[in-house]
């Protein structure tokens, strides 16, 4: 569902200047194919696919902005298109303020990771949705399957928490955009969007989070991603 004729624009926010050093590769991860495509276009492709994204903004590396906009559906670097490229920066926060700053009429925003690139269209829309319900910071979560231990800098066990109470969270991250916009104006460190905006005092709803919408961090997750855009007939040429 698009909603610029409501005047509630949303607005994608797609980090994809990180390094993925821990993947390997000889490139920034969001460049990394996945099934012959780049996991930046399927994250875009992804988020078109929703129908709830008004605009979506990539940031990039500045020696990559014009092999992005190659790359990606009916993109440029001007705010008048659909997707657009800007660039990013050092760190992923340093690359959302960029998005932000390039979206100052966006009332929602989804950030949303380049590396998470075979999340399901429907998850995307059901974040937008409850934003559009009145609900100020939504994230996708799912249940803890592993026991999960706390321990100290010597690596001693120190606590078990109790995973019934715990949840992996996934992206597109949703936000209301004032309170996206004072959460990183505060310019605190956090390990992700919503742990920014609680810091504000304010209220995350989860909804149900869904397993292809896995970080590809990993060797080991990057095979995993080609068996499965194998398997979901995602392997194509680029156009």
């Amino acid at each position: 569902m698009n909603t610029a004729d409501s005047g509630e624009s949303v607005v994608a926010l797609v980090p994809a200047a990180g390094r993925g050093v821990r993947l390997g590769a000889n490139m920034p991860k969001a460049f990394v194919e996945v099934g012959g495509s780049p996991m930046v276009r399927l994250a875009v492709e992804g988020l078109l696919a929703s129908g709830a994204v008004d605009r979506i903004i990539v940031m990039v590396p500045a020696d990559l902005v014009e092999s992005a906009v190659a790359l990606l559906p009916g993109s440029s670097v001007s705010p008048a298109d659909a997707v657009q490229v800007v660039v990013g920066g050092a760190e992923r926060t340093d690359s959302v303020r960029a998005g932000i700053a390039a979206a100052p009429d966006a009332a929602y925003f989804l950030v949303h990771d380049a590396a998470r690139a075979l999340t399901p269209p429907r998850l995307i829309a059901e974040v937008a949705a409850e934003l559009r319900a009145g609900h100020a910071a939504v994230v996708p979560a799912l249940p803890v399957v592993d026991t999960i231990k706390a321990v100290d800098g010597s690596g001693t066990v120190t606590g078990t928490p109790d995973r019934a109470g715990l949840r992996a969270i996934q992206t597109p991250q949703g936000f209301a955009a004032d309170l996206l916009r004072a959460a990183y104006a505060a310019d605190v460190a956090a390990t992700d969007d919503a742990g920014l905006v609680e810091l504000l005092g304010a209220r995350v709803r989860t909804v149900p989070g869904d397993p292809m919408a896995f970080k590809i961090t990993t060797a080991l997750d990057l095979t995993l991603a080609e068996t499965l855009a194998a398997r979901l007939d995602l392997i194509a040429p680029l156009s």
